[in-house]
C-alpha cells in the first residue's frame, strides 16, 4: 500500500486510494470507526473522499490512534504551554513517514544534498517528541553539507554562515519558528537574495501574534529574500504542504485540503470561501488519514490554500498559526 499511495499521479487513483485507506481504517482503527458508526455513516455507500468523515483533531489529544494489531515505534507530541493537554501521534512505521517527508522535500525543493541545510529552531530542539525536528535531523544528515546544523541562540555563527554560503553561492535553506527568525534580524541583516526562509510559524508565546504580511515584510527586509516560504504541518500528520511566498500553499499528491463549513461541520463548502480546514493525509495510514483540524483557510481552485487563523477556542499549537 505504502508504494501505491506515494505513486498517486491523478485524481482519479487518488479517490481509489483513498476509498481504500477510508475502508481499512473504518474497520481496523477502534476510534475512527466507532465515531464513524456514531454519525450513521458505516452502512452508507461512500463512493468519493468528499464523502468520507473527518475525525476532530482534538481526539488525538485523548485517544490512542492507532490501527490494531501495531504498536508504536515513536510517538510525536505537540508542543503546549505548561498544564495544556497536548495531541499524540502514534506512528506504528516511521517509514512511511520518512517516505512521506522525503519525496515531498525532493518535489518541492529538489535533491537535498544540494543544499545546505540550516535551522534556527530553538522552542522545538528544547523539547522531546517534536515531529519537525525528527524531520530536520534527517535532512540536515541527508544534505552532507559541512555548514549545515541546528544554530540554537547563537545568532552571530549563523549569521557568519550564511554568509559564507553567500559567497561562495551555495543553495541554502533557513528553516525557523516565527519568533526566533524575528529575534535574528532585529539583530543582524543579511543581504542573500537566493537564499529560501522558510518560516514553520508559531510564536510559541514568545511574542504577540502578527498578521503575515507584517511578518513577511519584516523577514523578507532582515534577510534581502523577495519572499518567505512557509510550511503547513503539525503533529497529527506525517505529510507536510509548502509555500514558496504570499501564505499560499500547496500539497503532495498523497495530501488533500477541503473546507468545510464551519456552522455544519458535516458539510464542505465551495472553492473561495472562508472554511475550517479538513486534510486528507494518506501517509497516516495506520492512524487516521481524515482529520478535522481547528485552522480556518480558503481553498482555490487549482488545490491550494491559504491559512486564515486559528478558531478562537482552540489551542495555540502546531506549525504555522499565523493570524491573517
Amino acid at each position: 500500500m505504502q508504494e501505491r499511495i506515494f505513486s498517486i499521479d491523478s485524481e482519479e487513483k487518488f479517490n481509489e486510494v483513498c476509498l481504500e485507506v477510508y475502508h481499512y481504517q473504518k474497520v481496523n482503527c477502534p476510534v475512527y470507526g466507532k465515531y464513524v458508526d456514531l454519525l450513521g455513516k458505516a452502512k452508507t455507500d461512500i463512493n468519493h473522499y468528499t464523502q468520507i468523515p473527518f475525525l476532530p483533531i482534538d481526539f488525538f489529544k485523548t485517544q490512542q490512534i492507532l490501527a490494531e494489531g501495531h504498536q508504536a515505534e515513536i510517538t510525536f507530541t505537540s508542543s503546549g504551554t505548561t498544564g495544556m493537554v497536548t495531541s499524540q501521534h502514534q506512528v506504528a512505521d516511521l517509514s512511511w513517514y520518512e517516505k512521506s517527508f522525503r519525496s515531498c522535500f525532493q518535489r518541492f525543493y529538489g535533491e537535498v544534498e544540494n543544499i545546505a541545510v540550516l535551522a534556527l529552531l530553538p522552542s522545538y530542539l528544547e523539547r522531546s517528541g517534536s515531529s519537525l525536528i525528527y524531520m530536520v535531523d534527517d535532512l540536515i544528515e541527508g544534505s552532507q553539507h559541512p555548514s549545515s546544523g541546528y544554530f540554537l541562540y547563537n545568532h552571530e555563527d549563523l549569521c557568519s554562515t550564511l554568509l559564507e554560503l553567500k559567497k561562495s553561492g551555495t543553495k541554502t535553506l533557513l528553516i525557523g519558528v516565527t519568533y526566533a527568525l524575528l529575534d535574528f534580524c532585529e539583530q543582524y541583516q543579511v543581504d542573500f537574495s537566493n537564499l529560501m526562509v522558510m518560516e514553520t510559524g508559531g510564536m510559541k508565546g514568545k511574542r504577540k501574534e502578527m498578521i503575515r504580511e507584517e511578518l513577511h515584510r519584516i523577514l523578507t527586509k532582515g534577510f534581502g529574500v523577495e519572499k518567505i516560504h512557509s510550511e503547513y504541518g503539525m503533529t497529527e500528520l506525517l505529510s507536510q504542504g509548502y509555500s514558496f511566498g504570499d501564505g499560499i500553499f500547496r500539497t503532495p499528491p498523497w495530501m488533500k485540503v477541503l473546507m468545510r463549513d464551519t456552522n455544519d461541520p458535516l458539510s464542505l463548502i465551495e472553492h473561495g470561501k472562508t472554511g475550517a480546514i479538513n486534510v486528507i493525509d494518506l501517509a497516516n495510514y495506520y492512524s487516521c488519514s481524515f482529520i478535522a483540524t481547528q485552522d480556518l483557510g480558503k481553498l482555490h481552485e487549482e488545490g491550494s490554500f491559504e491559512i486564515l487563523g486559528r478558531f478562537d477556542n482552540s489551542d495555540i499549537r502546531g506549525c504555522n498559526l499565523l493570524v491573517q
